[in-house]
């Protein structure tokens, strides 16, 4: 390995830490968090403008994330044409020195560091290239030089630009997530009447998730032992049955901030589900996986601290940990639908609560869980794993979901 390359390899883990210090080590003033506390006091404690602020909410952070991800894509891309121009400056440094070197004598001015003063290298550079008459044998290499060292200097300033950005971007989400945690609280306290029975109930379904040997004998299970979720499967089912499915489809769906049931059919809402999370597709329904079978759902890599948000509207029938899937919720969509998401480090909803669609529901750890899902998918962070089930079996999530401003503009 070449000085060069030992040095870019040095300056990435370098650009890496920063990038995770950037992001992660922002705080809000304590006037800022006053604020933002007093603007969700003021709101309405009515559930439907709560539910409005936490789905507004919940929308921008999605956003926030999509352009944090991004923008350190592009900072990456930046960084490593970066080395590229330096390792090819490494190589030919004997011109560069010449060149530099006959300046010098000419003007009797020291060479500019290369490293430190790109820009005063190009203009070096430059200057030697009209002096052609004087290095006629340099001038090739002092034009190829000077493309590299302008391309340096636009690097650096670009790599600028977008750390900026980043700051911005990771400032704003730090202040919708804190808003966000607020809104969480407010709707939980709505909730406070009935938190007795609910945990009796989450410790006899943490029992049945103990001794059920799959997803679909929990789901089974939950359904027939736990009575919230009883109640959740009858409401999904009355929700189903109390609307058209015969080709009737409503605008939007999902306008009700205040509704208590799902405004359509789970059938219904294909090509219109939000996904839960802004991320990068690792494994898609229906592929090989690493034991002989295919996948049963998808698995999206996520930053770390992303916030889920529920696909579509339902009720939880389980929330807690199920075997190597880490935390895994559960949601009756209704007419025998079920929407799993899994991988979570943080479950905010609780069994028996109706959520919405775009309502978050857990956030994201730092690490993947290395479920029999996820695993040997060749990524450090950490995995969301996505499935729909219908009558307890595994369907495509894919028909569900709502095309991205991306996918149209690639028709």
């Amino acid at each position: 390995m070449t000085p060069a390359e030992i040095e870019a390899r040095q300056r990435k883990a370098e650009r890496e830490a920063e990038l995770a210090t950037l992001s992660r080590d922002i705080e809000l003033s304590a006037a800022r968090q006053r604020e933002i506390a007093q603007e969700i006091a003021a709101i309405d404690r009515d559930s439907a403008e709560i539910n409005a602020a936490v789905l507004r909410t919940a929308g921008k952070i999605k956003g926030l994330e999509a352009d944090l991800a991004n923008t350190e894509r592009r900072l990456q891309r930046l960084a490593e044409n970066e080395d590229a121009v330096r390792v090819s400056l490494w190589e030919r440094r004997d011109t560069l020195a010449e060149v530099l070197a006959s300046l010098q004598r000419i003007g009797r001015r020291p060479p500019p560091a290369l490293a430190v003063r790109p820009a005063d290298a190009l203009a070096a550079v430059r200057s030697a290239i009209l002096l052609n008459a004087v290095m006629p044998d340099l001038r090739i290499e002092a034009e190829a030089l000077a493309s590299d060292l302008e391309e340096l200097t636009r690097l650096k300033i670009s790599i600028v630009s977008e750390k900026e950005r980043l700051v911005g971007d990771s400032t704003r989400l730090v202040e919708e997530q804190s808003r966000l945690e607020l809104l969480i609280a407010a709707k939980r306290q709505q909730r406070e009447a009935t938190a007795g029975v609910l945990t009796s109930e989450q410790k006899r379904a943490e029992e049945l998730a103990g001794k059920a040997g799959s997803l679909k004998e929990l789901i089974a299970s939950l359904e027939v032992e736990i009575a919230s979720a009883r109640k959740a499967a009858e409401a999904a089912a009355r929700a189903t049955e109390q609307r058209p499915t015969s080709g009737r489809r409503s605008a939007d769906p999902f306008a009700d901030p205040g509704r208590l049931a799902p405004a359509v059919a789970f059938a219904d809402t294909k090509g219109q589900l939000p996904r839960p999370v802004s991320g990068t597709l690792l494994k898609d329904f229906g592929q090989a996986d690493d034991f002989g079978g295919v996948t049963e759902g998808q698995s999206i890599a996520t930053r770390a601290g992303a916030r889920i948000t529920a696909p579509g509207d339902g009720w939880v029938v389980y929330s807690g940990p199920f075997r190597s899937f880490g935390q895994l919720l559960i949601l009756n969509a209704g007419d025998g639908y079920h929407v799993l998401l899994a991988g979570m480090d943080r479950i905010d909803v609780e069994p028996g609560q109706f959520v919405l669609a775009g309502e978050p529901v857990g956030v994201m750890g730092s690490t993947h869980w290395a479920s029999a899902s996820t695993i040997a998918l060749g990524s450090a962070g950490p995995v969301l794993y996505v499935e729909f089930r219908k009558d307890g079996s595994a369907i495509d999530p894919t028909p569900w979901w709502a095309r991205t401003e991306e996918e149209k503009v690639r028709g």
